[in-house]
């Protein structure tokens, strides 16, 4: 595979104390076995069908980049208040996501000249959704976070999609991922709940 390139000047405005510069492919991962197996649940929870089947997600490229973001989004919140070594495996989540998406990109036939700036933009959108969907959970307001959900995973459509369910989701999903004990999240074992 490739080596992708770190998108220059992207960075985590909602959460300052984690400095979340993509540092992407740039270290060796000592974690590869645990970053592995957690990687693949949560990639396996952003494809549950419920999701676009009941959800109101679209089942297209960006319908699952979006819904990837999403649990990245859920993990990475969970982790803020773990030890040093989950806020280190979250990390290298979060780049082997963007490493993905360096990799899909390449895949479609998106020359390696504009691969930096696709990936620019979309590290961009994914801060962007953590920092907006971050403010409406935590003031608990699921409403805030349905219209946040509206806009981005339907931004072009005359009559948006109610998105009250998914929001509902990821308000249970973080309850879930806030009793998931800590020795799950350092061993790659933390799993997201199924569509209730």
């Amino acid at each position: 595979m490739q080596q992708g390139r770190t998108p220059a000047g992207v960075k985590n405005e909602a959460f300052p104390e984690k400095t979340m510069i993509l540092g992407l492919f740039s270290k060796k991962n000592n974690n590869q076995v645990i970053v592995d197996r957690q990687y693949a649940a949560l990639t396996a929870a952003a494809r549950m069908p419920d999701l676009y089947e009941r959800l109101n997600v679209p089942d297209t490229v960006m319908g699952r980049f979006e819904m990837l973001s999403i649990v990245m989004i859920l993990f990475f919140r969970r982790t803020r208040a773990s030890a040093v070594s989950g806020q280190e495996i979250a990390q290298e989540i979060v780049d082997a996501f963007f490493q993905d998406i360096d990799y899909s990109i390449r895949e479609l036939g998106i020359g390696d000249n504009s691969v930096p700036k696709r990936m620019k933009k979309l590290a961009g959108m994914f801060y962007g959704r953590l920092e907006t969907y971050s403010k409406a959970m935590d003031a608990c307001d699921g409403e805030a976070l349905a219209l946040a959900l509206t806009r981005n995973i339907h931004p072009e459509t005359e009559t948006p999609a109610d998105m009250s369910g998914l929001a509902s989701w990821m308000m249970a999903a973080e309850s879930h991922l806030s009793a998931v004990p800590e020795e799950l999240i350092v061993s790659g074992s933390a799993t997201l709940p199924p569509v209730a």
